[in-house]
């Protein structure tokens, strides 16, 4: 039997990486390609600050067909649902009747995005939602995954932070009011190895800088990476 289409939404972070891991593993969709939107301004992930160079890196080492939608910067949230409005029309064109997302446990960020894909076409899919955690950093780490934290909110977390790996010392560092996922908006990240990638990506650090509470942790693309 035919397996439905889907696009996961992909932030060039932990969680969605570990999502697609997940819903491959279900094998209950063919995953064609991934949703990213880019600053058009910088050519980065947006919020996140990830280069687009490691963006398309990373797509090609999982395997996905690269759906970047552009937005400008500072963009305008009637704006930003326009252009992801379009993008949404256009997967549907193209068969996909479904979009895996990342998110953990926040009601309000699942409650958006059902409301912005009813009668579309197209229904969410959440196969990480509910569950805790702790437990899943964890199982994030062992499975293989790694990355690093390049977006710190210093509202929640200490700027220290910025730059360092994703794994079981971090975790033991953070403060107890921290999401060990960083849900709560705590940090972002950027992942470079995974079971969900056929192959590791080399990064370089780069400049860190801080714009307004956020502190972000630049990568460069090692040039003489496979």
């Amino acid at each position: 039997m035919k397996r439905p289409k889907a696009l996961i939404s992909w932030s060039s972070g932990k969680d969605c990486a570990f999502a697609l891991h997940e819903a491959r593993k279900a094998g209950d969709y063919d995953i064609v390609g991934a949703l990213t939107t880019v600053t058009e301004t910088f050519g980065r992930v947006s919020m996140h600050g990830v280069r687009e160079e490691i963006l398309r890196a990373q797509l090609a080492a999982a395997g996905l067909s690269p759906q970047v939608v552009p937005i400008p910067w500072p963009c305008p949230n009637d704006v930003y649902e326009a252009r992801m409005a379009e993008a949404v029309r256009d997967a549907r064109g193209r068969g996909v009747t479904h979009m895996i997302f990342g998110d953990l446990f926040l009601e309000d960020v699942r409650a958006y995005r059902e409301r912005k894909l009813a009668g579309t076409g197209i229904a969410p899919v959440f196969p990480l939602w509910g569950r805790p955690t702790a437990a899943l950093a964890r199982e994030m780490i062992a499975s293989g995954l790694e990355a690093r934290l390049v977006c710190v909110d210093t509202g929640q977390i200490d700027e220290k932070f910025a730059g360092r790996e994703f794994g079981t010392a971090l975790l033991a560092d953070l403060p107890p009011s921290a999401d060990p996922c960083g849900e709560n908006g705590e940090f972002h990240t950027c992942i470079t190895a995974g079971p969900m990638f056929s192959r590791g990506i080399a990064v370089m650090p780069g400049e860190i800088v801080r714009r307004e509470q956020f502190v972000y942790a630049d990568l460069m693309l090692n040039a003489h990476s496979e």
